[in-house]
């Protein structure tokens, strides 16, 4: 991460980027903790991180739970929030436009949250400690970083397969926590970004110069990468693709080298991770090249 940061803080020097995403944030805090969480149907899985949450040792007072549905939310997944809402302070909203845009889902979440710190959870992470929320507090104070990184760890519970999938200290969106003020100074996503969302993010945070921490006391699990189909891979290629307008042309060519860099592990190696990560590259590669040819990719339609 540290050559990253410095690389791209070189290639910046020439031609400063925009540093600013599309959300409206406004400071409205009343929380010290939002957490905001980002679903489509899979009230199953929902229910797992929800009942995590209720075990915090963290007082409810003191954290909310923000539930953003894409394509127009789900029966089910209202139903979740209702059940829930007896034991957490939560707050559904079903988006109505936009769909499969986890940039602008997560905006969304943002916009309507009131915590100081914001907390990204996916509705497939799993977190084991009681006390997650006491200590992530507790790490933000004692260290003033602007954003704190729990170590990721793989769940297996869901796959026949078993093998670690990412750096363990990158701020993905599975979990991560910034500070409120951190979000409204870069302006939050960048809405039109279908996934990796958090990938383009860490570029303008890093270019800002603010700080990280990356935690040992905070664990979380979450399923490794798994590439059934091109769909989604495509979209995201196709949305990074368009960033050209952004960001100086070097930066966003390491941008989009990032989304091919697992393609020659179709040659290299053949075991259950490679091939995963080799189909989405693929799939990024695809939705890229429909971008400069004019071809839309059809993604998060009902």
């Amino acid at each position: 991460m540290r050559y990253r940061s410095w690389l791209l803080r070189k290639l910046n020097n020439s031609s400063p980027s925009d540093l600013m995403g599309d959300a409206d944030i406004k400071k409205n805090i009343t929380k010290e903790i939002s957490c905001v969480i980002s679903f489509y149907r899979r009230t199953h899985l929902l229910r797992n991180i929800l009942s995590s949450l209720c075990e915090q040792d963290y007082s409810k007072h003191k954290f909310e739970v923000i539930l953003v549905e894409d394509r127009s939310g789900t029966r089910e997944g209202m139903e979740v929030a209702e059940e829930f809402s007896a034991l957490l302070d939560i707050k559904y909203i079903a988006l109505e436009e936009n769909y499969g845009l986890m940039g602008y889902s997560r905006n969304t979440g943002v916009e309507n949250s009131a915590g100081g710190y914001i907390l990204f959870l996916d509705d497939d992470t799993v977190i084991l400690q009681n006390d997650f929320l006491s200590v992530l507090v507790k790490e933000f104070t004692s260290s003033g970083a602007d954003v704190v990184l729990p170590r990721g760890n793989a769940s297996f519970c869901i796959l026949s397969t078993k093998y670690q999938y990412h750096d363990p200290y990158f701020p993905t969106n599975r979990c991560v926590a910034y500070t409120r003020q951190t979000l409204e100074e870069l302006g939050g996503f960048v809405s039109t970004i279908v996934g990796q969302e958090d990938v383009e993010f860490t570029v303008r945070f890093i270019l800002s110069g603010k700080s990280m921490r990356e935690s040992r006391n905070l664990v979380y699990f979450h399923p490794p990468l798994i590439v059934n189909d091109s769909k989604k891979a495509s979209a995201v290629g196709f949305s990074f693709a368009g960033l050209r307008k952004r960001y100086p042309f070097l930066i966003w060519l390491m941008l989009i080298a990032n989304g091919l860099r697992y393609l020659p592990f179709f040659i290299l190696f053949f075991d259950e991770r490679s091939l995963n990560q080799a189909r989405f590259s693929l799939g990024f590669l695809k939705g890229f090249i429909y971008y400069f040819i004019g071809r839309d990719v059809k993604y998060g339609e009902n």
